[in-house]
């Protein structure tokens, strides 16, 4: 063992007359440990967050929504050449409508008419279900009543269940001496579906295509939804297929529709960050006042290794060795207990929150390598300057000041 490691150690594990020491060493060890561990599990709820969610709004939503102001005539030829687009992997047309929804209660949806066999090319809907079914949306003759899928937490708002009939009731009504009243029509509930996300199981019906066009007042589908192999890729295709289809197509991506609250779940996670990193800096000071207390106590052991032909590098080293200890233990042991714990939370969802507030029911926790390499290696070098001071203190020491009382 070199011989700076050697009196490092003696040090750290003081004895006896030096007890308190190694009680402020510990202490020390353990404000590291507390501050990477406090550190590494709020990333990991932060990157676990805003993860679910972008999981969520990818299931529910498309990745690319192409518009085309009065309408598309021929949805059909238009899905054809998006699909022959690069990247794309599925498209479906859309109309979104509103309407008042009654069951035994009343609530309030959005109704989108979509085409069953291309609407699951795109979305989650069709795994989504958990009960009933997309092939009874079109009726089958025109005595049947028409379906309509809707989310599950809508279903418990209105207490209705698959095969109750519902009322829509439209804006878009006919014209009456009255004024404009409002149409109602009916519609069997032939589908739950549970998305995950709040807003759209508490909100949203789907209906077939022609019934949308019905409750949105359109003659015409009004955007078509476009899915890609790689959802990150949604800007550069959205910009490729507004380039391609003409200046009459508009397209918009899932990351801009959703911009203001992924820069809120960022900014929320860098403030955290900065908050909670603060805890480690507090830890680095005390790893310098115990270093400092050290240099104090051990004046003299400093002045006879001098003497004995120890070099200045030689003792700040020694010192240098003992705060690094200090660091890389507490760093080591809060990072896993981090991961630990983090793992833990996650897997048995032990932390439930309100759905209706934060979209999600429980809090996720995801540790990415990426900000557990960054934690560690930001701590041991925080742990690392945090010893500069003292050992150069130690290393400057005059042997003959430090003796002349003793």
């Amino acid at each position: 063992m070199p011989f700076e490691l050697q009196v490092a150690l003696r040090y750290l594990l003081a004895k006896r007359r030096q007890v308190f020491i190694s009680v402020i060493s510990l202490v020390s060890t353990l404000g590291v440990t507390v501050g990477v561990m406090a550190l590494v599990i709020a990333l990991a709820l932060m990157t676990g967050l805003q993860g679910e969610l972008q999981a969520r709004i990818l299931g529910s939503g498309a990745h690319v929504y192409v518009y085309k102001p009065g309408g598309i005539i021929d949805y059909r030829a238009e899905v054809a050449r998006l699909r022959a687009v690069h990247g794309v992997t599925g498209a479906a047309p859309a109309v979104m409508g509103k309407a008042m929804i009654s069951g035994l209660a009343v609530g309030f949806l959005e109704v989108k008419g979509i085409d069953p066999a291309m609407e699951t090319g795109v979305t989650d809907l069709g795994t989504a279900l958990t009960e009933g079914s997309l092939d009874t949306l079109t009726p089958a003759n025109d005595e049947q009543l028409p379906g309509i899928v809707i989310g599950e937490q809508l279903a418990r708002d209105i207490a209705a269940k698959v095969g109750d009939s519902v009322r829509l009731t439209t804006p878009n009504g006919s014209l009456s001496p009255m004024g404009v009243m409002p149409r109602i029509r009916r519609f069997i509930v032939t589908g739950i579906f549970r998305m995950g996300l709040y807003q759209v199981d508490a909100g949203y019906g789907f209906v077939d295509l022609e019934r949308g066009m019905q409750v949105s007042g359109a003659d015409r589908v009004a955007h078509i939804e476009v899915k890609l192999s790689d959802p990150y890729d949604a800007p550069r295709v959205a910009d490729e297929i507004a380039e391609q289809f003409g200046p009459d197509y508009v397209t918009q991506d899932w990351s801009d529709i959703n911009r203001e609250l992924y820069s809120a779940l960022m900014l929320e996670k860098i403030g955290m960050g900065i908050g909670i990193g603060l805890i480690v800096a507090v830890a680095a000071l005390n790893i310098v006042a115990s270093l400092i207390l050290l240099v104090m106590e051990k004046t003299r052991d400093i002045a006879i290794l001098k003497t004995m032909g120890a070099s200045a590098r030689s003792i700040m080293l020694i010192f240098f060795l003992q705060g690094s200890i200090i660091g890389v233990i507490g760093t080591i042991i809060g990072a896993s207990g981090g991961a630990l714990v983090s793992h833990v939370l996650d897997r048995y969802r032990l932390i439930t929150i309100p759905s209706d507030v934060y979209q999600v029911s429980y809090l996720p926790f995801k540790l990415q390598p990426v900000d557990l390499t960054a934690v560690v290696i930001g701590a041991v070098l925080v742990c690392f300057a945090a010893t500069l001071y003292p050992s150069r203190q130690a290393a400057r020491l005059d042997p003959a000041q430090a003796l002349r009382y003793e």
